[in-house]
């Protein structure tokens, strides 16, 4: 039979059975799902209408990730898949598609935190253990009173987000779509729309 994207073998919306006036059309033709996990990258070519190119992931491990409320994107390795709106089984089988929320990497955007704002994000655990003989960079006075501004304009991140932080984890949602682009691109989870989805997790 293969796969059809044709509507006209459904019924209508009243329930009647549509009449059958024409064949199969290859204009119609669907294509097996990609089934994107993490892994080492792995990408086919598919021949598409028109010449044209699709690229199908079958294995990605990291992608750009954007930092919203900074105005930032980093690449980042991508951990694992935390929840998916409509599928348990996507989420127990680690499969990347267009808004699944997945666990990304903390590091990238931590290190650029640091050096933007020069304060710590989510260290604390760290500097509880950190021996006391160790010293930070010295920096003049003009680069810490701009950082220091800089900070207080703009640099408050929300708790939620700081926890993650610490964890070294970040919820973030796959925007792009992997089997039809071959890329996880996405942005990172905050405010209202992470405290959602972490209810949403814990059920």
């Amino acid at each position: 039979m293969g796969i059809s994207r044709d509507s006209r073998h459904k019924r209508s919306a009243t329930g009647a059975k549509r009449s059958y006036y024409r064949k199969k059309r290859a204009f119609e033709k669907g294509r097996q799902p990609a089934a994107t996990r993490i892994g080492n990258k792995r990408i086919h070519l598919v021949r598409t209408r028109g010449g044209n190119q699709k690229y199908r992931a079958l294995r990605l491990d990291s992608g750009n990730f954007s930092w919203g409320s900074e105005g930032i994107a980093r690449k980042v390795r991508v951990i694992n898949v935390s929840f998916h709106p409509s599928n348990n089984e996507l989420v127990r089988t680690n499969t990347l598609t267009k808004s699944a929320v997945v666990q990304v990497d903390a590091a990238p955007f931590r290190t650029w935190y640091e050096a933007h704002y020069g304060q710590n994000l989510g260290r604390r655990r760290q500097q509880k253990q950190a021996p006391a003989g160790e010293e930070e960079k010295k920096k003049s006075k003009g680069v810490e009173k701009k950082l220091a501004a800089r900070y207080a304009e703009q640099g408050k991140v929300d708790p939620a987000l700081e926890r993650q932080f610490e964890a070294g984890r970040l919820f973030a949602v796959v925007a792009s779509r992997p089997g039809q682009s071959g890329r996880v691109d996405g942005y990172v989870l905050e405010g209202d729309e992470l405290a959602f989805y972490q209810r949403a997790i814990r059920k």
